[in-house]
């Protein structure tokens, strides 16, 4: 992560943060966080991440002190980032990377960091899956469908990236993306209520409503279906999409080309909503 980081739009340095500002977020994990791409100095899907953001806010009125609302509007956040960018000569105008944007104790963080390193690699090889946590959550349960700071379940996974399953036997996410199978003529992703983050890659392609020529729909996705499964890619904010040229010890040769299509797809709505 780099030094430079802002709070409520002021631009400060990593090292001079103090703990008191974010205790509740700290200790109890009080608070929310999205991640976004940024590409050439440009946030993608700016506008979606802070919407879903206010919206897990709303969710939990008691519970988590909102920042101050004009912290929150696309135009702020917008500035915010090119001060960043502007002050560091590490980042640059032009910086390619991840923003995060933390939300506890009335007050916005944001935070920035590097592509991932293996990036690149991903988008060329993808990612097997060869492992699951059979009742990582239970069906219609909350808390996943908000992405908070307390995310030592996830984190704790990252490694691994086991996908995680319900009690019912069914598939709910990755711990940091959500899925897709190309299952029965179509391509699936779990529902809400499996449950998993309604991210917002999986949001775009369910408004596209077609990848590769592929309908897209959300309905529950057996674990024991996975042998039916033609292909699969995992989707999220930073990378996009990935293919899975391998799951649970199925090789799947056309997940490499599909996960190219969706990603392609949501490039293209990026460039029309940036």
């Amino acid at each position: 992560m780099f030094s430079t980081v802002a709070v409520d739009g002021e631009v400060r340095r990593w090292e001079d943060l103090r703990l008191q500002d974010f205790a509740q977020g700290f200790f109890f994990g009080a608070g929310f966080f999205t991640t976004f791409r940024i590409d050439g100095g440009v946030p993608l899907f700016l506008a979606r991440h802070l919407a879903r953001l206010e919206a897990s806010l709303a969710a939990f009125p008691g519970a988590v002190r909102p920042p101050a609302r004009q912290h929150l509007s696309e135009p702020s956040v917008r500035d915010t980032l090119r001060r960043c960018l502007a002050s560091d000569a590490a980042l640059g105008p032009g910086f390619t990377g991840v923003g995060k944007l933390s939300a506890s104790d009335g007050h916005l963080l944001l935070t920035l960091r590097p592509p991932a390193p293996d990036a690149e690699r991903l988008r060329r090889e993808g990612r097997a899956l060869d492992a699951v946590e059979h009742g990582a959550y239970r069906r219609a349960e909350s808390t996943p469908n908000h992405k908070g700071l307390s995310y030592f379940r996830q984190y704790a996974l990252m490694e691994r990236l086991p996908l995680l399953g319900n009690e019912a036997g069914e598939v709910c996410e990755l711990p940091t993306a959500n899925l897709f199978f190309h299952l029965d003529g179509a391509l699936v992703t779990p529902p809400l209520d499996a449950p998993c983050l309604p991210g917002i890659v999986r949001a775009m392609l369910l408004e596209a409503g077609h990848v590769a020529g592929l309908p897209v729909v959300e309905r529950p996705v057996p674990l024991a279906r996975l042998a039916d499964a033609s292909a699969c890619f995992f989707t999220n904010s930073a990378v996009l999409a990935t293919g899975v040229p391998r799951l649970l010890g199925r090789e799947l040769p056309q997940s490499l080309a599909l996960a190219e299509q969706a990603r392609a797809l949501i490039e293209a709505a990026a460039r029309r909503e940036s």
